[in-house]
């Protein structure tokens, strides 16, 4: 299970598809919306856009690395795009494996992979204007 989604992210089946006999160990990691304050502002909501072919490919290229360096029986990665409220699930990964060690690590290795080479854009939206993070830093556009 990898892609892109428009709506909630659905933690528990996720956790469910997950579930297997010879996997002992299942880790997930869900990132969410917090209302950060910044320049005196909060973080109103997050509005995600990406180039969805590409990121969906770029999911499962995270799934086929994290099975080649670990023994893992099952791997899910979900991001979603369009508003996220705060409190609200932006992506989850599921990892089950034999042992807790091997889930661990490959869930934080997700995270960090999905940062680095999936084309997903962020943009905090405050009451007085948004900034795409990531891109023109410190730009303030309202």
């Amino acid at each position: 299970m990898f892609g892109i989604v428009e709506e909630k992210i659905d933690v528990g089946a996720m956790i469910g598809a997950a579930s297997r006999p010879d996997c002992g160990a299942v880790c997930t990691f869900v990132g969410t919306t917090r209302v950060d304050e910044s320049g005196g502002n909060s973080v109103e909501y997050l509005e995600y856009e990406a180039y969805r072919p590409m990121a969906d490919r770029k999911l499962e290229e995270i799934g086929a690395e994290i099975r080649s360096r670990w023994d893992v029986g099952h791997v899910s990665i979900v991001h979603r795009v369009g508003r996220v409220d705060p409190a609200e699930a932006s992506v989850a990964i599921v990892v089950a494996s034999p042992r807790r060690g091997p889930a661990f690590e490959a869930s934080r290795y997700a995270i960090e992979r999905i940062k680095e080479i999936v084309p997903i854009w962020k943009r905090e939206v405050w009451s007085d204007g948004y900034v795409w993070v990531g891109s023109q830093v410190g730009t303030r556009q309202a």
